[in-house]
């Protein structure tokens, strides 16, 4: 195993975790991993968790719940309201495009499947939006030339 290996392998589990896609597919693209095998990394990490998040929303929108009034604060957390939101005014489609910038992805797919998004449908929408945006992160580093090679 190499050092591009590992490069690759820690840019898939940032993209396991919300937010860090964008991220990850920045500091690899800078640190000179392959541009292209960087996107795929990030988005199959990524991908593996918004299937997670869509699948098993009710059971992680129940067990949020749960906790937040344990904790005495409101049932609904102020993303997961603003993902509802962001669904009633733009639709299944404009939250996967806005999503990835304003709630993270995985919580776009909680916030599709808890306003009656079909988890399956959720997943595929919400994970064309976050690639749409990471390669358009990668082109633009790119085609700017960055990279420390």
């Amino acid at each position: 195993m190499n050092i591009e290996h590992l490069g690759l392998f820690g840019v898939f589990l940032a993209g396991l975790i919300p937010w860090m896609e964008e991220a990850a597919v920045i500091a690899g693209i800078l640190f000179g991993l392959d541009p292209v095998l960087t996107v795929l990394f990030a988005v199959l990490g990524n991908a593996i968790t918004i299937v997670i998040f869509a699948y098993g929303a009710n059971a992680i929108r129940n067990w949020i719940m749960k906790k937040r009034e344990k904790k005495g604060k409101e049932p609904e957390s102020p993303r997961l309201a603003k993902a509802l939101k962001a669904f009633d005014k733009y639709g299944i489609y404009g939250l996967a495009l806005l999503g990835p910038a304003l709630i993270g992805t995985q919580f776009a797919a909680l916030g599709a499947v808890a306003a009656g998004v079909k988890p399956l449908k959720a997943s595929i929408v919400v994970t064309v939006g976050m690639v749409v945006w990471i390669i358009a992160f990668a082109w633009v580093l790119v085609v700017l030339g960055f990279a420390l090679r």
